[in-house]
């Protein structure tokens, strides 16, 4: 078996990503803290083809280099925008028809693996900061809670192992 060369994967460049089409979904970043983590999201998020995500609190923003480290371009080919509190996000997404999902271990949270899509409806994604997960604050505005299984002895996935899983789970469900 050979590996392919970067030429031959036939990517996009970033205008034909940009004018493609995307997954009705939104990732929100809910007081993320560290830029590793930001890029590594704007990668994995630019790989199933996200809509855009939400920068919210101490998220940091591009153009920044600790960013650019993990997301290698992504922070181009992603859209984004700023919002000063997740509510503030929340508030327009649900306004434009997204369903809010938080992603976090919470009580009444639905499975992953038993979390259904409905054909024609929109999601916004609520990833929460490192240590604390998503604030209460929005815990008590969401529509619903999705819980990744875990079995071991930690108490949870890093934020973008729990984002690759999540992404990859809603993208296969919706194509």
């Amino acid at each position: 078996m050979r590996k392919l060369k970067l030429d031959e994967l036939n990517r996009a460049t970033v205008a034909e990503f940009k004018a493609g089409a995307k997954l009705p979904l939104v990732v929100v970043l809910d007081n993320v803290r560290s830029m590793h983590n930001i890029g590594s999201i704007f990668r994995t998020a630019d790989g199933f083809a996200v809509e855009k995500i939400c920068l919210c609190g101490i998220t940091a923003q591009p153009p920044h280099r600790e960013i650019e480290k993990t997301a290698l371009g992504a922070a181009q080919s992603i859209n984004w925008e700023y919002y000063t509190t997740p509510l503030q996000a929340i508030e327009q997404l649900r306004a434009k028809g997204y369903r809010i999902i938080a992603v976090e271990q919470a009580e009444n949270s639905t499975m992953l693996q038993d979390f259904k899509i409905s054909a024609g409806e929109k999601y916004a994604l609520i990833f929460g900061n490192e240590v604390n997960g998503v604030s209460d604050e929005v815990m008590n505005v969401i529509d619903g809670c999705i819980e990744i299984p875990q079995f071991g002895t930690k108490h949870s996935f890093n934020i973008v192992v729990s984002a690759g899983i999540v992404l990859w789970d809603l993208f296969s469900k919706m194509i």
